[in-house]
């Protein structure tokens, strides 16, 4: 545990712990939230391949688990440390233009 608290730059076990609390909570909560947005789309495991219906609901809960990631950490708050796991996140996804967008709204408030 000592490394990952270095790694994330985190110096109490009770932060670690809220850190894994958040991480376990929006997971869960973003698989939950996509089964109405897969309904309303019309995407069933019924209408179509499972290979198709599973990425499909994946690529769906992804954005779903970003931003709720966001919401609950800083309900926790630990806002500072999950903006950079985000932006860290997606820039390695090579989507780090979401990053600058969300930025430069801010700075411009």
């Amino acid at each position: 545990m000592n490394k990952l608290k270095e790694r994330w730059n985190i110096t109490s076990n009770i932060q670690l712990i809220i850190i894994f609390i958040v991480f376990a909570i929006t997971g869960s909560s973003s698989a939950y939230l996509s089964k109405p947005f897969i309904s309303f789309l019309g995407i069933t495991k019924e209408s179509m391949s499972l290979w198709l219906y599973w990425p499909l609901r994946i690529i769906l809960i992804f954005p779903i688990y970003q931003v709720l990631l966001i919401i609950i950490g800083s309900i926790f708050g630990q806002f500072p440390f999950f903006w950079e796991f985000e932006k860290k996140m997606l820039n390695r996804m090579k989507m780090g233009f979401i990053v600058d967008f969300i930025e430069d709204k801010i700075k411009k408030q």
